[in-house]
C-alpha cells in the first residue's frame, strides 16, 4: 500500500522539483521510504510513497526498475495472487527475483506478458510503467476502484497520482484549475463526485477496469473488465450449491489477503458484512486477530456493544473507542484535506477515527465493504421495488401532497421520493431522496443554476433483464460502492498510514453474486439472505438477528445541539455569498426549517458545510 506519482511531458522538459512536490503531498500513504525516478530526457518522472507490507527491505522500494534498465515501475495496491505468478514466469521465461515483493512480480508479468498480464491479477492496485525500449507510460487500474488512480492532461503534459492534491502544482506550474459546475450539480445529489468527473475540469479519475498507454501519439485507453459484462443469463438458483460456493470464495479471498509481513486485523462494526470477515479470518488465520470498532454515546448510533458481543464469541483481541462530538468537531476542518475535493460522507470521521486506533497496533486491515451492494442490503432496495408498481407511480402526486401536508418531518421526507416525473433518472433520484440530499427537483434550493447531468445513471442493456432491486444495487456498485465507500475507507485509512484490504470484493465474489438468483438474496423479508446463511456457519443466528444499523455520526442531532456554533459559522449570509453559483437565500431557509424541527433537512445542510470548506481551503487553485 503506498501513493504513486508521476508525468510524461511531450514538449518542453519539467523540472526534479515538480515530481518531489507531487510525491511530498501524499507523505501520509507511505512514511516508510520515498524515491523519485527522472529519466534522463527529464521529460518523464515517476515518484513513489511506500507503506511497507510486503518483502519490507529496502530492495523492495520503489520506483523499481528492471534489470536491464529499460522499464522502471511505480505500484500502489496489493496483488494477493503474486506468488503464484511468480512460480509461472519462472517455469514460462526463467524468470529471476531479487525480492520477494509483488511489484518485482508485475514488473516481470509486463516485460514477459506485456498488457494482457492485467488479466491474470487478483487484487487491488494502480499501476504505472514507464517502457523506455518504447517510449510509452503503461497505466492500469484494478477492477472495483479499490486503488485511487487520477490524471491531468493539459498543456502538452500528462501527469497521474493516488490523490488529487498531487495534481494541483500543475495550477501553478502551467494555469489554474477551473471548476467543473456538472460535478457541482452531481456532488449536491449524491454527497460525491463519480467518475470520470473530478471537481476540476483538468483532473480526471482514472477508468476502473481499464488499461492505457500514454505515449507522444496519444492516450489509449482500453477496458480489460467492466460489470456489465460479467453479467450472464442464467442465475444460479439452487440454494445449497449457492451457499457452497460463496463460503469457498469468501475463506479464499480472506486467505489471499492476510498474506503479509506485519501485524493485521479486522474492522468490526457487529454488522452482518464486518462479522463475516472477521468470522472467516479468525478461522483461516494461524493466531488469533486483533480486531477494532467505533462506538458513540447515543445509543441510536451505537453498534460497538453488538460489536463486542461478536468478537468475544470468535475470541478475538478487540478494542473499541467511542467517539464524542468533540473528537468529531476537532476532525472537521481536516475532512476536505483527505478528499481534496467535496465529499459529503461523514462517516469519514469514525472510519478515520477507527483507522488511527488499528494503526497503534497493526499495520494492514481488511474491511467488510461491498456485501451491501452484492446481496441487496440497503432499505432503498425495497423503495426501489416500491416505485416498480405502476398503480403507485400512477398516483404519487396525491401521495406526495398528502405526506407533505402531514407536518411531521419524517413523513415530508418519504414525499421527497414521490417528488419525481417521467423524465427523472429514478435509481439517483431514490439514492438522492435516501439519502437525505438534493433531488434533481430540490437542486433550486441549493444552486441558482442547475447544470444539466452529463453522467447517465440508468442501467446499460445486459444480457439478463435484473428485477427493480438488483437495478439498484448495480447503481451502487457502479457509483456509491466506486466513489463514495472506497474514497472514504481509502483515504480515512491512508491518512493513518494503515493499510485496508476489502475481501468481499475480490473479483469472483463479485462475478459469482451477480449472477445469484436474487431470490437468494432477498428472501422471505430477509436482506442479504445467502450471505446471513453462509455467515451462520461461524456465528449464532440469535447473535446476528437484529435491525441493520447503519455506519454514520448522529450529525442529525448535533447540527442543532452541540455543533450548533458550527453551523451558524458557516451557513452565515456572508459566508454563503462567497461562492457566486450558490443559491444563498434558499440555503439560508433550509437552516432556518431544521432549526424549527425539520431534522431530515440535516444532510442537505452538512452537504453545504462541506462544499464551502472544500471551497475556502482551495481557493488559490482554480479560477470559479
Amino acid at each position: 500500500m503506498c501513493g504513486v506519482t508521476g508525468f510524461y511531458s511531450r514538449a518542453s522538459e519539467l523540472p526534479k522539483s515538480l515530481i518531489e512536490e507531487m510525491t511530498c503531498k501524499i507523505k501520509h500513504r507511505g512514511p516508510d521510504a520515498q524515491g523519485v525516478f527522472v529519466h534522463g530526457n527529464k521529460k518523464v518522472a515517476l515518484g513513489h510513497r511506500r507503506l511497507s507490507i510486503i518483502d519490507l527491505s529496502d530492495n523492495a522500494n520503489q520506483p523499481m526498475t528492471s534489470k536491464c534498465g529499460k522499464y522502471t515501475i511505480v505500484f500502489n495496491g496489493e496483488v494477493y495472487n503474486f506468488e503464484a505468478l511468480r512460480e509461472e514466469l519462472k517455469t514460462e521465461f526463467s524468470a529471476d527475483f531479487e525480492t520477494s515483493s509483488d511489484t518485482e512480480v508485475l514488473l516481470q508479468a509486463y516485460i514477459n506478458w506485456g498488457e494482457t498480464f492485467i488479466l491474470k491479477l487478483n487484487g487491488m492496485f494502480a499501476i504505472a510503467i514507464y517502457d523506455e525500449h518504447s517510449d510509452k507510460l503503461f497505466l492500469a487500474r484494478d477492477r472495483m476502484g479499490i486503488k485511487p488512480f487520477y490524471y491531468y492532461e493539459e498543456n502538452g503534459v500528462f501527469a497521474f497520482a493516488s490523490e488529487l492534491k498531487s495534481l494541483t502544482p500543475f495550477a501553478k506550474q502551467f494555469k489554474k484549475f477551473s471548476i467543473n459546475q456538472n460535478a457541482v450539480n452531481l456532488y449536491f445529489r449524491l454527497g460525491y463526485i463519480p467518475a470520470p468527473h473530478t471537481i476540476y475540469n483538468e483532473v480526471k479519475k482514472f477508468p476502473t477496469g481499464t488499461y492505457a498507454f500514454y505515449s507522444q501519439t496519444g492516450f489509449d485507453l482500453k477496458k480489460y473488465w467492466d460489470l456489465e459484462n460479467q453479467v450472464e443469463k442464467k442465475v444460479l438458483s439452487d440454494e445449497s450449491k449457492a451457499k457452497k460456493q460463496l463460503n469457498g470464495l469468501l475463506c479464499d479471498s480472506v486467505k489471499l489477503r492476510l498474506k503479509s509481513d506485519v501485524p493485521f486485523g479486522v474492522f468490526l462494526s457487529g454488522g452482518v458484512d464486518s462479522s463475516t470477515v472477521a468470522a472467516v479470518a479468525q478461522q483461516v488465520s494461524p493466531t488469533s486477530i486483533s480486531t477494532f470498532s467505533i462506538g458513540f454515546n447515543e445509543a441510536k448510533y451505537n453498534e460497538s456493544e453488538h460489536a463486542e458481543k461478536v468478537a468475544d464469541y470468535l475470541k478475538t483481541n478487540h478494542s473499541s473507542f467511542v467517539v464524542s462530538h468533540k473528537d468529531a468537531q476537532d476532525l472537521m476542518g481536516d475532512l476536505q484535506v483527505m478528499f481534496d475535493e467535496p465529499f459529503a460522507d461523514a462517516s469519514a470521521i469514525p472510519t478515520f477515527l477507527v483507522s488511527k486506533l488499528a494503526r497503534n497496533q497493526v499495520k494492514m486491515v481488511l474491511t467488510g465493504d461491498g456485501g451491501d451492494e452484492q446481496f441487496l442490503g440497503y432499505g432503498m432496495y425495497n423503495w426501489a421495488k416500491r416505485l416498480d408498481n405502476k398503480l403507485l407511480k400512477m398516483g404519487r402526486n396525491p401521495i406526495k401532497l398528502a405526506l407533505k401536508s402531514s407536518g411531521k418531518p419524517r413523513l415530508k421526507r418519504v414525499a421527497d421520493v414521490f417528488d419525481f416525473d417521467r423524465n427523472t433518472e429514478l435509481m439517483s433520484h431514490i439514492f438522492s431522496t435516501e439519502q437525505y440530499l438534493f433531488s434533481a427537483a430540490s437542486l433550486k434550493d441549493v444552486l441558482k443554476k442547475q447544470e444539466q447531468s452529463v453522467v447517465h445513471f440508468e442501467t446499460p442493456e445486459l444480457l439478463r433483464t435484473l428485477n427493480p432491486m438488483e437495478r439498484q444495487a448495480f447503481f451502487d456498485l457502479n457509483y456509491y460502492l466506486k466513489d463514495d465507500l472506497l474514497v472514504k475507507v481509502d483515504r480515512a485509512s491512508m491518512k493513518a498510514s494503515l493499510e485496508a484490504r476489502v475481501p468481499l470484493l475480490d473479483h469472483r465474489i463479485i462475478e459469482f453474486a451477480l449472477n445469484v438468483d436474487p431470490a437468494l438474496k432477498y428472501k422471505d423479508g430477509v436482506s442479504k439472505y445467502l450471505l446471513k446463511e453462509v455467515m451462520y456457519n461461524y456465528l449464532p443466528k440469535q447473535l446476528m438477528e437484529r435491525p441493520k444499523w447503519g455506519f454514520g455520526l448522529p450529525i442529525r442531532i448535533w447540527l442543532a445541539k452541540e455543533l450548533r456554533p458550527f453551523l451558524e459559522n458557516y451557513l452565515s449570509e456572508s459566508r454563503l455569498k462567497k461562492v457566486a453559483f450558490l443559491n444563498t437565500k434558499g440555503v439560508l431557509q433550509l437552516k432556518k426549517r431544521y432549526l424549527m424541527g425539520e431534522d431530515q433537512l440535516y444532510n442537505k445542510l452538512w452537504l453545504v458545510i462541506m462544499f464551502l470548506q472544500w471551497y475556502e481551503l482551495n481557493e488559490s487553485y482554480f479560477d470559479e
